[in-house]
């Protein structure tokens, strides 16, 4: 652009004159921090008599602007701020020339740009329907009229000004204040210059005039706690699963296999990093045989004992074992072993650090403000406001991230009953009524369905699991039928009869026997998963093999009967890492599995090996059995054989597959041997052969069980039960 010379022959350049002071209240808004469009005092604007350019370059000794290669001074207004008119006809292209210590910067100015941000993501963030909000909020990379840099974007509809403050400005925010765009709540600037790997948060100025950094919501990469800074970040990760997410929808998860290993991540192999864990995890869940592993809560959390239920960082993998890059790794290795891979999701609570989501800016934002519904009575932390549909957009949209980023299979909803009832955990007086005078969330049902009818539509093959230990009616029905449009549901009262069961000696055991049976009188009202999750295995309640009573090998025989018994059952499988291998000890997250257990010089590693052994012949079998998975869903798969022998501790019955072949599977939790055993099963099958049997000389069992096929005469089946073991057998034919 070229200048419009009105000087004398002689002069060298155009002389710039001195700027128009700001108004004093806008100069102190803009100083404080709390000014709402800071692009209308900063950058270049056309005045009478040319175009007036003013920067806030705080501790600088001097700015110069420079157009065309020629650089003009701006005369210091104090307080960081420098400003001059230029007799320019236009507002030309220029870069900044700023000064500290006598070293000179050239930088391009942040407010001579046009917010980055369009119009229509500003009105689907009104509406609170953005589905991929994460490339609308927080620091995105980006090249923007030219320039390489960052926009950063926030939703603070409630601050009077926010500034962006990081490690390139020595966490001083004061140089780079945002704008607002209007009613959507949104904040936004565009840094030129900014790139991968800068350290940044949000400093707001509240409506009270107090002033805090705040880390973003956003963010895709945190700093390793107790450092709690956000990371601009962009992915370069080149997926390999290709054929993995092709095809991991071509079958309805309820009519699949799909068992589970639970894994805490930092404890698994304490120290690997997701890189090192991809080396060596998929290899044994793969060897072991599961379908799916369920990674304990992956988003970044401050407090390592929290086990990840305390997050802090929605859309950023932990930090303590690498980058989000490094996470993808992880998966994608997975996925090309076969294995699916379940998160879990924790959209209950949040926890309330001064620099995270709590009071956001300044007055409750994410929380209800209703003290009566915004703070968790039993874990101290808050509930988010799932009425306030930016809000809503949040969560669903960062289900959908995880799930589209990150090539995830599945979403475990962590704690859905804490959601789904206003009075939970709470007195009378604690809590207000819906609009119908009951005690559901009307809001969180609505949140769920819509979180739940999202990720069905965006992301085929994935499937939804709800933590949730209520009779709430519908949680697996679609949503377009009144349901809350789960594909799975934990089986919350199945865990604990049959844990309860289980702990019982054998001769109490038939006071019991309907903590067994009573299952079956539900097992169809959801798609369920049976869980022994880590919450089954800390706080007092004892490692698997610990709860079982008896001596060393009558518990390790229970063990090995609780997983065959739980393997035949309808519903798929989840279990929890060190019980494979029948760890004696609670789960530490400072140590996580006694892998020293199975050391070949252990003395007693052979029976945890036996154990481990059983483990992986359950999921090998069940894998090519349909009967066991098929029809999990279907009543007609299923039929009870042997359902009232209290007195014998028995229990047995059939699954069907689609076709109608059958599996029978047996299961007798009294230490003695039973010869003989009658078992009314049906025509047409004239003899049965064992298939699996827990008691088997390779598990740590005594061996008995039928070794050759068994007839089946006019009287049913006759049958050699081994004490505390589960058989399953399939027709001799098959």
């Amino acid at each position: 652009m070229a200048l419009r010379d009105t000087s004398p022959p002689e002069s060298a350049g155009p002389r710039p004159r001195t700027a128009p002071a700001l108004d004093p209240g806008e100069r102190g808004r803009l100083l404080a921090g709390a000014h709402h469009d800071p692009h209308a005092l900063l950058g270049a604007h056309p005045v009478p008599g040319g175009v007036l350019f003013r920067a806030l370059r705080p501790f600088a000794d001097a700015v110069s602007v420079v157009v065309d290669g020629a650089a003009m001074p701006l005369v210091s207004e104090g307080d960081g701020l420098f400003a001059a008119v230029l007799p320019l006809a236009t507002v030309p292209a220029y870069t900044l020339l700023v000064s500290y210590d006598g070293v000179e910067h050239k930088v391009d100015d942040p407010y001579r740009f046009l917010p980055a941000l369009g119009d229509l993501d500003l009105h689907l963030i009104r509406e609170g329907r953005h589905e991929e909000l994460w490339k609308a909020l927080g620091a995105e990379p980006m090249a923007h009229q030219g320039v390489t840099g960052t926009r950063f974007t926030v939703w603070a509809p409630n601050a009077r000004g926010v500034r962006v403050a990081g490690d390139f400005c020595f966490w001083d925010g004061t140089a780079f204040p945002m704008r607002s765009l209007g009613s959507s709540g949104v904040w936004e600037l565009f840094l030129p210059g900014i790139g991968e790997g800068a350290r940044y948060k949000f400093e707001i100025t509240s409506r009270h005039g107090h002033r805090f950094l705040k880390a973003d919501p956003m963010a895709r990469r945190c700093e390793v706690p107790p450092d709690t800074a956000s990371i601009v970040h962009a992915s370069h990760y080149e997926w390999a699963d290709q054929e993995w997410m092709a095809h991991r929808g071509d079958v309805p998860v309820h009519v699949a296999p799909f068992s589970v290993y639970e894994v805490h991540l930092p404890s698994w192999r304490p120290g690997l990093t997701y890189r090192e864990l991809a080396e060596v995890l998929p290899a044994y869940v793969g060897d072991l045989g599961f379908t799916h592993v369920e990674f304990m809560p992956v988003a970044q959390h401050p407090f390592s004992g929290s086990w990840g239920y305390q997050v802090t960082g929605f859309y950023a993998p932990a930090s303590r074992l690498g980058s989000p890059d490094d996470f993808k790794f992880l998966v994608d290795a997975l996925h090309r072993a076969g294995i699916g891979v379940i998160v879990d999701w924790v959209p209950a609570h949040f926890p309330k650090d001064d620099w995270a989501l709590g009071r956001f800016d300044g007055d409750p934002l994410y929380e209800p403000g209703d003290s009566r519904r915004a703070e968790h009575p039993d874990w101290g932390t808050f509930e988010f406001d799932f009425g306030r549909v930016e809000v809503r957009n949040f969560l669903v949209a960062n289900a959908t991230y995880w799930c589209e980023e990150f090539h995830v299979d599945g979403l475990r909803v962590d704690a859905v009953a804490s959601m789904l009832y206003l009075d939970y955990s709470r007195d009378s007086g604690q809590w207000a009524p819906n609009v119908f005078g009951g005690r559901e969330d009307l809001d969180a049902m609505a949140f769920l369905q819509e979180m739940n009818a999202t990720v069905y539509r965006r992301s085929p093959g994935v499937v939804t699991i709800a933590e949730e230990s209520t009779a709430w009616e519908g949680v697996t029905r679609p949503t377009d039928s009144g349901g809350l449009g789960f594909g799975l549901k934990w089986n919350m009262g199945w865990m604990h009869d049959s844990l309860q069961y289980i702990a019982k000696e054998p001769v109490h055991r038939k006071y019991h026997h309907n903590e067994m049976t009573f299952s079956m009188v539900y097992a169809y009202s959801e798609n369920y998963v049976l869980p022994i999750s880590h919450d089954e295995v800390v706080h007092g309640k004892q490692a698997l093999v610990s709860k079982m009573p008896g001596d060393w090998w009558q518990r390790r025989a229970n063990h090995r009967a609780y997983l065959g018994f739980m393997w035949a059952h309808p519903g798929k499988q989840l279990l929890f890492m060190g019980q494979e291998f029948a760890q004696g000890a609670e789960w530490s997250e400072e140590h996580g599995p006694e892998w020293w257990l199975l050391d070949p010089g252990y003395a007693s590693a052979g029976d945890h090996r036996g154990v481990q052994d059983l483990v992986r012949d359950l999921n090998a079998v069940y894998r090519r059995t349909p009967a066991l998975w098929e029809r999990d869903t279907d009543p007609a798969g299923f039929r009870w054989v042997v359902g009232d022998a209290a007195e014998d501790n028995v229990f047995a019955f059939l699954r069907h597959d689609a076709q109608g072949a059958p599996l029978l599977a047996v299961s007798n939790f009294s230490p003695v041997v039973r010869h003989d055993y009658r078992l009314a099963v049906p025509d047409g099958v004239p003899a049965w052969r064992e298939v699996l049997n827990t008691d088997a000389s390779r598990y740590g069992g005594s061996g008995v069980g039928p070794s050759a096929p068994v007839a089946s005469g006019a009287d049913g089946l006759r049958l050699t039960l081994p004490p505390l073991a589960t058989v399953w057998l399939a027709p001799a034919s098959a």
